[in-house]
């Protein structure tokens, strides 16, 4: 993804969440992606999903169950 899509999103997240801790970064050697980070503990991807010219981006995050305890 471009710099400046990274950059909105992030303040989306921190946004939408009320977390500034919250934080997208680029993903190496992808471009079609990027991560969304807590500090330093890796919450999810974003990917770019542009289907006939309507643009959107899809939060994806997976959780352990063991992380549920």
């Amino acid at each position: 993804m471009k710099p400046d899509e990274i950059r909105k999103l992030d303040a989306y997240f921190k946004r939408t969440f009320q977390n500034p801790q919250l934080e997208v970064k680029a993903r190496p050697r992808k471009n079609d992606s990027c991560e969304v980070y807590v500090g330093d503990e890796f919450l999810g991807i974003i990917f770019k999903d542009d289907d006939d010219g309507e643009l959107s981006y899809n939060f994806s995050m997976a959780i352990l169950d063991i992380d549920l305890g």
